[in-house]
């Protein structure tokens, strides 16, 4: 029973790692550096484009990963984007499990998009139009502007200290704030409440061990190549089993780099988006403990599969158990949806890919979710975070039923 259960589970790190993880990292590294050059434009577009900020916003949720939508968030609370952009972008987002879903079924990855946008927009719109972000621009909290020049002061201090030596004025990170400015509460709450720390072991390994791990993310990409070439490369000349042992050594780099980046729920922060827009350096460093973290949860939920397969009795027995459960997996969506986040996503999609849910289940999903781009929101205004999650709940439970209705009636399930 042992060397079944190791099977498996060199069977989900190799499936994880070469299949999807290697894919992921290549496409994400991709838009970060297209991030990185475009510098927040569409952040400045959005701010002088009232009547067309929900539309942009979905642009910017239905973009891979939460980057562009995490610097939303900062703009609502400054009144500077309506409250119907908010949940226009947070609707259209998938978050990092659009990667996922990206590399491996891209065609179902286009049409989610296409909808995810067009049901951004429109509640987008209909929210704006109603007024319903009226009662929730005020904050319920307003700090008094001496005190808060003197926790910036506090904070400016202890970053000092942290990252200079001998000298009380330097900072090793001058970063182009996005949505806020400099010293102000949301800069507050972003970016000093819990400061990254140098000196810390994670940090040393992450910033300086990146080349190592993208160079691991390359090895695995060749061979997931060969892999869609048709080549088995397990069955290689002289390297037998060479699939096996590089999905191991692979998945074990990936899960030490996610635990060393400390990130187990939220992939990434605002203050990380602004660190990747600060050199190419930063855009390497983050966006490989961003795979780092989806790689993780992908081989989670490979682990999972597999081991209720094993435990099941096989493959047949899950699939038919799955199959009478299309409307509950359509629902299951909506609420994983809910979890804010992106690793539960990661897994739900992942198992889509498996065949374990209807496509109407991952729509659901996809417009339940809200991925790394709530906790700034739920940081700066709870209220409106808790609204724009009614609202996008109630949302996906209409798409998903109506799309599973679809699916049924004309495509058979």
């Amino acid at each position: 029973m042992n060397n079944k259960l190791w099977a498996v589970f060199l069977t989900s790190a190799e499936g994880a790692f070469i299949q999807v993880t290697v894919f992921v990292g290549v496409v994400l590294l991709f838009f970060g550096y297209i991030d990185y050059k475009q510098q927040g434009a569409f952040v400045a577009a959005i701010e002088g484009a009232k009547r067309y900020q929900p539309l942009i916003g979905s642009l910017l949720g239905i973009l891979p990963g939460c980057g562009g939508s995490i610097l939303i968030m900062p703009l609502y609370v400054k009144d500077t984007v309506s409250f119907g952009t908010v949940v226009a972008t947070l609707i259209a987002t998938a978050g990092d499990s659009a990667f996922v879903t990206l590399t491996q079924a891209p065609r179902d990855f286009a049409l989610v998009t296409v909808i995810s946008f067009l049901v951004g927009t429109a509640t987008g719109y209909v929210v704006d139009y109603y007024k319903i972000g009226d009662w929730l621009k005020k904050r319920s909290v307003k700090e008094d502007i001496v005190d808060l020049d003197k926790r910036h002061a506090e904070a400016e201090t202890l970053l000092n200290d942290l990252y200079c030596e001998n000298s009380l004025t330097c900072r090793s990170r001058e970063l182009m704030h996005i949505g806020h400015e400099e010293g102000d509460e949301i800069d507050m709450l972003l970016h000093h409440e819990d400061p990254l720390d140098p000196r810390k072991l994670g940090y040393k390994i992450t910033h300086n061990a990146f080349i190592i791990f993208w160079l691991v993310i390359t090895g695995g990409f060749v061979l997931g190549v060969l892999e869609l070439l048709q080549v088995d490369i397990n069955k290689l000349p002289g390297l037998a089993n060479l699939g096996l042992y590089a999905g191991l050594v692979g998945t074990i780099v990936v899960v030490l780099y996610m635990v060393f980046s400390a990130k187990f729920v939220q992939a990434q922060t605002h203050e990380d988006v602004e660190h990747k827009l600060f050199s190419l350096e930063e855009t390497f460093i983050h966006n490989a403990q961003e795979t780092a973290f989806v790689g993780t949860w992908v081989f989670v939920a490979y682990l999972l599969y597999e081991l209720g397969v094993y435990f099941a009795g096989g493959e047949e027995v899950v699939m038919a158990a799955m199959a009478s459960t299309g409307l509950a997996a359509v629902m299951l969506g909506v609420l994983v949806g809910v979890i804010p986040g992106c690793g539960p996503q990661v897994i739900f999609v992942s198992l889509y890919l498996k065949g374990m849910f209807p496509f109407a289940a991952l729509l659901a999903n996809a417009v339940s979710q809200d991925g790394d781009a709530i906790f700034p929101l739920i940081a700066l205004n709870g209220k409106a975070a808790l609204w724009s999650t009614v609202i996008n709940t109630i949302v996906a439970v209409l798409v998903g039923l109506t799309a599973y209705y679809i699916e049924m009636q004309y495509f058979g399930g």
